[in-house]
């Protein structure tokens, strides 16, 4: 028996490594000490999240740094990858704050449907996916494999305000 109990705990123990989180997903940002920026404001004729049934509608959202200040720049000329990727990541907290204040809880998600990413830069930068990863890794550490989701990254040649990236997201709640 105590053969049993040891090789289930180093193969559930493999498996909670495999990519699923222990706890929910609000115990998680408190784990990885991340803090949701405030819930931003429609800047024209548009809400930020719509419900139908199951699914939440985000609409685009845009990166600020912890001063609240806009990432901007073209990834690939002004902006290297990792600050692409940076951008990205502040983009998927901003998005997590809508969701968060539409809900009243990240726990009550169920699963990250779609996450859609535009990526302002030049015609031959061919970087895109690996911009958005920045918002893709930070789902999955939040959501484990709730958090894998079907994606798009793509090349834009400007975004509102010269931004780095603008993402959108579709998701699966109570």
């Amino acid at each position: 028996m105590k053969c049993l109990r040891v090789t289930l705990g180093l193969w559930l123990g493999g498996w909670m490594a495999a990519g699923a989180t222990a706890g929910t997903p609000e115990t998680r940002l408190a784990e990885l000490e991340l803090t949701l920026p405030p819930a931003a404001s429609p800047v024209a004729n548009y809400v930020p999240a719509v419900r139908a049934g199951n699914l939440v509608f985000l609409a685009g959202h845009i990166p600020r740094d912890a001063a609240g200040e806009l990432m901007t720049g073209k990834v690939g000329t002004t902006v290297s990858l990792a600050q692409g990727q940076a951008a990205a990541r502040q983009t998927a907290l901003a998005l997590l704050a809508t969701l968060r204040q539409e809900l009243g809880s990240l726990d009550r998600v169920k699963r990250i449907v779609r996450v859609e990413g535009f990526v302002n830069c030049p015609d031959d930068f061919t970087q895109q996916s690996a911009v958005i990863n920045g918002c893709s890794d930070l789902l999955i550490e939040i959501f484990g494999d709730a958090g894998r989701h079907a994606r798009m990254a793509i090349g834009a040649g400007s975004l509102p305000l010269d931004v780095s990236v603008e993402i959108a997201m579709i998701v699966a709640v109570e």
